[in-house]
């Protein structure tokens, strides 16, 4: 088959494509052939391509929740397939299977992507495409974008955990600490290539050197060296490791650099320029331990390595989602405004890979659930995770707030450092260290900073030891029910870590007494966890929250966040190689959605919404009827319905009204109401009292697909808006929603919109894309 001919005459998306962009598109594309009921696509499965198919002919399938199979559409020779998870940027939603025997060209999904942006015309066929497949898929709900997390949640590797890259590469992964570089190197298509090691004592006395390949373990001393002189020593022995692979399997393709403190500049994994480094060594003031030691690291493997990708994955960013109620210290406003004292968080990686990965055990979609990560090692921290957002966690302004640890104190109140240094003179160095390096277990104990060493002691009768192990799990149990409090539920509760995976006891402490809770552990499940590389379910019969037991791989995190942002870097140079997308403004005030039966419970039996005024997303409208919220403090009145009716009711306001009305709802996106408050809702004399529903929105676009490809973007994809006027500013964390029926706006609540004096019908310009 002439394939250039076949696509320019019989393919309509390819309508009017110059024959050197064929050309251009086969030279990275592949040609595949299929027998009859083989999958060319299975439902679950990451999303990576465009398919054509060239001849034969395929069918779209869907399983029912019945477990049936039916066919929802036919493909035929020039006909598409794969574009809902090249929109969703998900796992894909269908299956695709051969109906007889016949081939297909698989086109990358980032190089498709970036070969339409220009192409208006191709745009609209692929927009009219999806609207068409969109009415054959029941499980997507077309008011709230159109991906389907049941697909991600159901797939054999549904957050991309395995490493998966769409062309082998060696990926590098260095994690520098004072004294020590640990290292990885990933193959993402032979996990057998893979190697690990680490340097300790850099800085210091004797260096060693350990290393691991193919299951065999080696140590040499290397003498006194500098964290630069280490990663001199990390890259050569990988190229010795590697000789004996053919040399395009040596090439190591990008490398993943943990940074502890990303400040508030830089919130999200980034590839690294100079920019970058200025912004790293501006957050060293409040890291100066570990950030000058991870730029030296960083400068190193750039001088080394200059034309590959290298990526900052900071332990500060997972939990830039806090609340500004969460993350305020009890202090003058003006030392956060001034000198950025707050509560930033650390050990991200950790509690983000262990919230993915209790997903994942758990087949259900990562957006649901309250999960609670302990992270009990040497260094020590707890995390609350609701929705897939930290809300709250236990480190602070630096990693010594919190938990026990090794050697640094944990909670303590501020008044013993001023007690220590002006009554019992000591300096302030002496109490930094008394605090970070003589205190925790070590000080509590006086045998070791070793939990094995200590809960040995324990057994022996030792008191001090036995006050150390109740301590600790005390803490622990603590901060489990504050934060089980702080998300009004709880769905998982995961422990991880040397002390958390290794001490059956100390989870069990942890754990006792929070039955009422809905934690209950099995303590014969508990005494069996053992397997450091295995994920334990140590409920109880009666629990209602899951307790697991669970590695936690910052290695693997710090290498998936770098795939990942190599993965959407295609989006940047689409998003900058045009002009700006406008984006209208419009400032949402309070309002809500009622269900059906709620409309009838306060207005009357078989009323019906009355339209009041459109507004600006299609079929979307103001209603006449308002109501008055009733909070447990005080009252709003005049809330305005929006119509139609919902499945399910949901009442969003602003920030400044949770005071008001007593409540404090957490901040979602719409639909995704599990967990939070409820409210009275009062009209027409008539009283009814939700038990969830109340939630404070989340800052989001609606845009049509036509929008969304032309700047390659997919539904859920998270971006920057830079808004221009009196007070200029870019806003992040702004969800991006995908729909064939939505007319391109941004919404903002009304606290937002007085903060940069915004009214509704100014303009905002994508700025860049946050994450994907």
């Amino acid at each position: 088959m002439d394939v250039i001919s076949f696509l320019s005459s019989h393919v309509p998306l390819f309508k009017g494509f110059p024959e050197t962009k064929i050309k251009e598109l086969l030279a990275v594309s592949r040609v595949m052939p299929f027998e009859p009921n083989e999958a060319i696509i299975e439902y679950g499965e990451k999303g990576e391509f465009l398919g054509v198919l060239l001849s034969g002919e395929a069918f779209v399938s869907i399983t029912t929740d019945s477990g049936d199979s039916v066919e929802v559409a036919r493909i035929k020779p020039g006909e598409i397939f794969g574009e809902m998870s090249l929109m969703t940027g998900e796992k894909t939603i269908a299956d695709v299977i051969g109906l007889t025997q016949c081939s297909a060209l698989l086109i990358p999904q980032s190089y498709f992507a970036i070969l339409i942006a220009t192409s208006p015309e191709a745009i609209k066929y692929i927009s009219r495409i999806i609207s068409e497949r969109l009415k054959t898929f029941p499980r997507v709900n077309e008011q709230e974008g159109i991906s389907d997390v049941s697909a991600a949640a159901k797939a054999a590797d549904p957050y991309s955990l395995k490493l998966k890259s769409k062309s082998p590469m060696k990926l590098l992964v260095l994690r520098s600490s004072p004294h020590f570089l640990k290292y990885n190197l990933f193959s993402t298509a032979d996990e057998t290539h893979n190697i690990s090691g680490y340097i300790e004592h850099v800085n210091g006395g004797e260096a060693v050197h350990s290393i691991l390949y193919h299951g065999r373990r080696e140590e040499a001393a290397c003498g006194k060296v500098d964290h630069t002189e280490a990663v001199r020593l990390v890259f050569k022995a990988i190229g010795e490791k590697l000789e004996s692979l053919p040399e395009k399997e040596r090439v190591v393709g990008a490398c993943g650099h943990r940074v502890v403190h990303g400040g508030d500049a830089l919130l999200n994994s980034v590839v690294i320029d100079d920019k970058v480094i200025n912004e790293i060594q501006a957050a060293s003031v409040l890291a100066p331990n570990h950030n000058p030691v991870n730029l030296a690291c960083i400068r190193e493997a750039i001088r080394l390595f200059p034309d590959i990708p290298h990526v900052a994955v900071f332990d500060t960013s997972f939990h830039h989602t806090l609340p500004p109620y969460a993350y305020l210290y009890g202090l003058p406003y003006g030392l956060y405004e001034e000198k950025r004292i707050r509560r930033y968080g650390f050990q991200g990686m950790f509690h983000g890979y262990t919230a993915l990965k209790a997903a994942e055990f758990l087949k259900r979609p990562y957006n649901e659930l309250e999960v609670i990560s302990c992270h009990l090692g040497g260094s020590a921290s707890v995390c609350a995770v609701d929705h897939g957002r930290s809300v709250d966690v236990s480190m602070g302004f630096t990693p010594q707030e919190g938990l026990l640890m090794d050697t640094r104190s944990g909670d303590i109140d501020p008044s013993i450092l001023s007690h220590l240094i002006i009554n019992e003179k000591m300096t302030p160095e002496q109490v930094r260290d008394l605090f970070e390096k003589e205190g925790g277990l070590k000080g509590l104990s006086g045998i070791s900073d070793d939990m094995v060493e200590i809960e040995n002691a324990a057994n022996d009768g030792n008191s001090r030891a036995i006050l150390t192990v109740k301590s600790y799990g005390y803490r622990v149990k603590k901060y489990i029910g504050s934060y089980m409090a702080a998300m009004g539920g709880l769905d998982v509760l995961a422990f991880s870590g040397g002390i958390g995976q290794g001490s059956a006891f100390i989870r069990s402490l942890a754990c006792q007494g929070l039955a009422c809770m809905g934690i209950v552990i099995d303590e014969a499940k508990n005494k069996k966890a053992l397997d450091p590389d295995r994920i334990y379910d140590i409920s109880g019969s009666a629990s209602q929250v899951k307790i697991l037991v669970m590695p936690a791989r910052e290695e693997k995190m710090i290498a998936r966040e770098t795939l990942r942002v190599l993965g959407h870097d295609y989006v940047t140079k689409i998003i900058h190689s045009q002009e700006p997308m406008v984006i209208p403004l419009e400032v949402s005030a309070h309002h809500l959605h009622l269900s059906q039966d709620h409309v009838e419970a306060l207005f009357g039996p078989g009323h019906q919404l009355t339209r009041l005024a459109d507004l600006s997303q299609p079929g979307q409208f103001a209603c006449e009827e308002t109501v008055d919220l009733i909070g447990p403090k005080g009252l709003v009145k005049k809330v305005r319905v929006l119509g139609p009716a919902r499945k399910e009711t949901q009442v969003e306001i602003a920030m400044t009204e949770q005071y008001k009305l007593g409540v404090l709802p957490p901040i979602r996106q719409s639909g995704d109401l599990k967990g939070s408050p409820g409210i009275t809702i009062q009209a027409n004399g008539n009283t009814l009292t939700i038990d969830h529903g109340v939630i404070c929105a989340l800052r989001h676009i609606h845009m049509s697909t036509e929008e969304a490809l032309k700047f390659g973007l997919h539904d859920r994809d998270v971006v920057r808006i830079r808004v221009q006027g009196d007070r200029e500013l870019i806003f992040g964390d702004v969800l991006v929603r995908v729909n064939p029926n939505y007319r391109l706006a941004m919404h903002i609540d009304t606290d937002e919109a007085n903060a940069a004096n915004i009214k509704t019908g100014m303009i905002g310009y994508l700025d860049g894309i946050q994450s994907r």
